[in-house]
Formats: structure tokens, C-alpha cells, sequence
């Protein structure tokens, strides 16, 4: 009677473990398959060419999100680190000042940070930004161009037709996947060829 008795035991016991295990492997599966799909799914986003880019101000007034999912991107290891920054004062401030009306930026989003006599380091507030491209036109005709524009894909609606890239006069936007990283104006400083060129 006691065998049988820790027989029901031993395969009750081994029903429950089973189970779990069953249970486990199941929700592992089912989590990994999520997953896999999340990677290999082919989803596109806007992004805009900061070399086409011609510093409108279209992507400010014409984004359908207020203010723009559009925002000024800052590429450090092209920046001069300029005391007489043109992204940052207007070409005819009176002084070389943070006062508000010497910065060529309307919402003061840019924050200007003092290094060493004459270096100084320039930070986006991105919640300020309103993608007016003001501060990039500066730094791109005055400057090494390290500031351009990129929309945020944390912001961006991603609408099947940008309003945006409808008016872009450059023709900047495209929809690329979402795998690939940010165009930016990193380390180089000309446009990168691509695959057909290449190979031409």
C-alpha cells in the first residue's frame, strides 16, 4: 500500500514537472519567435541626407506633428569648436554673446559650453528644436557643416507619405529600413558612394 502510495506521489510529481517544463518551453518559444520576427520584419522610416539637405525650413512648418519630429543633429569630429560659431550667432550680432539677441536659434535650443580660451562646445536641447534648420544653414555657410538635420524616429509618426519629403526641394527624404543607421555627417565630409556607383 505504501508503494503504491508513493508511486501516485512520485507520478503526480512528474505530471507537475512535466507541465512546467512544458509551460516554460512554450512561452520561451513563443518569446523567441516575437523576436525573430521583430528583427526580420522589413520596416521602413524617413531619413533624411544631410549632403542633399539645402536648410529650407520646410521641415518646421510642414511636418504634421507640432513642433517637428525633425531636430538639429550635432556631428562633434567635424565641429570647430568655434568661439564665432555661425550656427549659433547671427551673422550680424553686435557681441560675441549668449545674449538672446545675438543666437541665430529662435527657441534657444542650442546651449553653448566654454572648454578653454577660445574652444567651446555647442549641445541641442532636441526639446526646443523645432527643425528650422536655421542654426544648420549658418553652420554649413560659415562653418565645417557639423550640424545638420535628421527626423527623430522616437517622434516621427512615420506616415506612409511625409508630409515633408512631398515639398523637400531637394529631394532629400526617402524611406529607408529601419535596420539602417542615421545618415550623418560623421567623420567624412563628402558624399559616400553607393553600391551602383561603385560598381560603375
Amino acid at each position: 500500500m505504501e508503494m503504491e502510495t508513493n508511486n501516485k506521489a512520485n507520478s503526480r510529481r512528474k505530471f507537475i514537472q512535466n507541465g512546467v517544463r512544458l509551460s516554460l518551453l512554450l512561452s520561451l518559444g513563443t518569446v523567441s519567435a516575437a523576436a525573430l520576427k521583430r528583427v526580420t520584419t522589413d520596416d521602413y522610416v524617413w531619413q533624411i541626407d544631410p549632403f542633399k539637405c539645402t536648410q529650407c525650413g520646410r521641415c518646421a512648418t510642414d511636418c504634421v506633428m507640432t513642433p517637428s519630429a525633425v531636430k538639429c543633429l550635432h556631428a562633434f569630429d567635424l565641429c570647430g569648436y568655434c568661439d564665432l560659431c555661425g550656427g549659433y550667432l547671427k551673422p550680424d550680432a553686435n557681441q560675441q554673446s549668449t545674449a538672446a539677441e545675438n543666437q541665430l536659434c529662435p527657441t534657444a535650443a542650442i546651449e553653448r559650453r566654454f572648454i578653454e580660451e577660445p574652444y567651446f562646445e555647442y549641445h541641442i536641447d532636441k526639446d526646443l528644436c523645432i527643425g528650422c534648420s536655421k542654426c544648420v544653414k549658418g553652420c554649413t555657410s560659415f562653418g565645417n557643416g557639423s550640424m545638420h538635420l535628421q527626423i527623430m524616429h522616437d517622434i516621427c509618426l512615420n506616415c506612409n507619405e511625409c508630409s515633408i519629403a512631398r515639398v523637400c526641394p531637394s529631394d532629400a527624404i526617402s524611406r529607408v529600413k529601419a535596420s539602417k543607421p542615421y545618415m550623418v555627417k560623421g567623420s567624412f565630409t563628402s558624399i559616400p558612394q553607393t553600391v551602383n556607383e561603385e560598381k560603375a
